[in-house]
């Protein structure tokens, strides 16, 4: 099957409906009614995770078989093998931002995204709380609720700039930096990865940065700012995505002007 298949437009209204709907009925129904259990790595998995990758793994091999499946609940021998299919495979993050679901705080999201080649092609972020569908298509835009996704801002300086900055997983000396020095005009840190990189794209933040994303917090939100016209990169100016089970650095900006001047702060 041709890999531009989401070119299709009842597919494509399949594909995030589906998502829309699984994520209504078995994340946000859960919401405030949360047990967790704590993983070997610290995080936090509660049923919401669990059903809402079984559930999206079985609609996605009824309706489009030829992809792999790999989810942040899958083993890491399963996460490989998806990530090396050669027909491509769907990344899931089945609630980003489990710690804020888990404790009430309503800032948590359902990430998917199809990598074929070792390029993401599709990627869809939806926000449960706020019933924000964030979409976009390799080559053919960004959008927000089916109304084109823009990156844009009216601020011209990074002082100007709000930013979304996860400062945990920096490293000391830039976290001290940023903290000191801070170039822009207020931070915030909201939890989800996929959706910082989504409010990037919306203007609700202008610059971005993260020490440590996996392939599943990343791949949707990544394509998103990238189809809304905003840049990005890692810490090593090297391009985000990689075919690889791997944490990367995160740094994104809205506009050209700003990514350069953000970029030259974080890496003089």
């Amino acid at each position: 099957m041709n890999k531009h298949i989401f070119t299709d437009e009842q597919q494509w209204a399949k594909l995030k409906n589906g998502i829309i709907t699984l994520a209504k009925n078995e994340v946000l129904s859960r919401f405030e009614r949360v047990s967790a259990k704590i993983k070997t790595d610290g995080s936090l998995l509660t049923e919401a995770d669990t059903q809402m990758q079984i559930q999206t793994q079985a609609f996605l091999n009824k309706n489009w078989p030829e992809y792999a499946f790999l989810g942040e609940e899958s083993t890491l021998e399963e996460q490989e093998l998806a990530m090396n299919s050669a027909d491509g495979c769907w990344i899931l993050d089945p609630v980003d931002g489990t710690s804020n679901f888990a404790i009430g705080i309503p800032v948590y999201s359902v990430s998917l995204a199809l990598m074929i080649q070792g390029e993401i092609i599709v990627g869809l972020v939806y926000d449960p709380s706020r019933a924000e569908m964030f979409a976009a298509r390799k080559k053919l835009g960004a959008e927000l609720n089916d109304t084109l996704l823009q990156a844009q801002t009216a601020k011209t300086a990074l002082s100007q700039c709000s930013s979304i900055v996860d400062f945990k997983r920096l490293q000391p000396a830039l976290a001290i930096s940023l903290a000191t020095q801070a170039p822009y005009s207020s931070q915030r840190s909201f939890g989800s990865v996929a959706l910082d990189w989504c409010w990037i794209a919306a203007g609700r933040g202008q610059v971005y940065l993260h020490g440590a994303q996996n392939i599943w917090d990343y791949a949707a939100g990544w394509l998103i700012l990238e189809e809304a016209g905003g840049l990005s990169c890692t810490l090593e100016q090297e391009k985000v995505v990689v075919a690889r089970v791997e944490k990367r650095s995160a740094v994104a900006a809205t506009t050209p002007a700003l990514f350069k001047e953000w970029k030259a702060f974080l890496m003089p």
